[in-house]
């Protein structure tokens, strides 16, 4: 079953009236699991730039698009090498302001694919 993003505020992300205070990925299947952000920070220092490491974890084969919600103050970015990934692999990618992402995760195809930071 997909989950619904309810709400977001700093430090939290509500899903199917749970409420998450840590960074989530999203699967294909709809299985939440904690973000894996080591992946990107121990190459650029901060979790902030997503890693070509991040991308290919975050990756699952057919899915079309990826939601990324930045954050409370959109902090979060693709790096070169993980944009180039997404494209090479044809999966679309939506970079909104968690707020903002949390109703384009709504109402997103099922094909989709979600990474959600909570604070900035």
């Amino acid at each position: 079953m997909r989950p619904h993003l309810d709400r977001t505020g700093f430090g939290w992300l509500e899903i199917d009236g749970q409420r998450y205070e840590h960074d989530v990925l999203i699967r294909l299947s709809g299985k939440i699991k904690k973000r894996k952000k080591k992946l990107s920070k121990r190459i650029y220092g901060t979790s902030h730039t997503i890693s070509l490491d991040e991308a290919q974890h975050v990756f699952e084969k057919g899915a079309a698009s990826l939601v990324i919600g930045t954050g409370q103050y959109d902090s979060v970015r693709l790096s070169e090498e993980a944009e180039a990934y997404f494209s090479r692999r044809r999966c679309e990618v939506c970079l909104l302001a968690t707020p903002e992402a949390v109703a384009a995760w709504n109402d997103a195809p099922k094909t989709s694919i979600g990474l959600f930071h909570v604070t900035c």
